[in-house]
């Protein structure tokens, strides 16, 4: 089973947001030093309880997904991922023609070798279309969440989706998933023991 993987006994309970006292974003009415990062991020609390309940493919456990991506451990195993003087392995959920050159933000990741073949063949975002890559150079540099307003009643739900870490809407953000910047890469052939 995937080590990023959600399970259904996992699910987040109710995580309502306020504003801070200062007006200048959302906080948990509880909060505590670990519902946010070293950057000021909020992250969801997701209880971590792997194995309880069904997996649910295609959910990202929050937690273990960012551990991985900024650990580079291995989305599958959770193992190191496997790195060699050309990058480490990540798999992209495009083609090599789609990729931009040289650039391309993920939230998916990185794998060591025993799992990048078998992760192309699993997970439902890369069997469609995938192109391993060997990548030099990497940052984080942003977050998928959800993106809450100010309004005179409190903190209003407006949207989802990424949020780079320079976005002014970054406080009103309950981040879920960690992105990952490539900027320094080269496809590969898994087939290829070399590679």
């Amino acid at each position: 089973m995937p080590y990023v993987t959600l399970w259904s006994g996992e699910r987040d309970g109710p995580m309502p947001v306020v504003a801070r006292r200062d007006g200048r974003g959302i906080r948990y009415a509880d909060e505590r030093a670990y519902d946010r990062d070293q950057r000021g991020v909020l992250w969801a609390r997701t209880p971590s309880q792997p194995g309880r309940g069904e997996p649910q493919f295609g959910a990202v456990h929050s937690l273990r997904q960012r551990l991985a991506m900024a650990g580079l451990r291995c989305q599958i195993c959770g193992g190191p991922a496997d790195r060699t003087p050309d990058g480490v392995l990540w798999p992209i959920d495009a083609r090599a023609e789609e990729l931009l050159p040289g650039e391309e933000d993920t939230a998916h990741p990185p794998v060591c070798r025993p799992c990048a073949q078998r992760s192309t063949r699993a997970c439902p975002h890369l069997r469609e279309s995938h192109t391993a890559v060997r990548v030099r150079t990497f940052t984080p540099s942003g977050v998928n969440g959800v993106h809450y307003v100010p309004t005179r009643t409190g903190p209003k739900l407006a949207d989802s989706g990424p949020i780079a870490f320079s976005d002014a809407r970054l406080p009103w953000v309950r981040a879920h998933q960690l992105i990952t910047h490539l900027a320094d890469f080269t496809p590969i052939d898994l087939n290829d023991p070399n590679a």
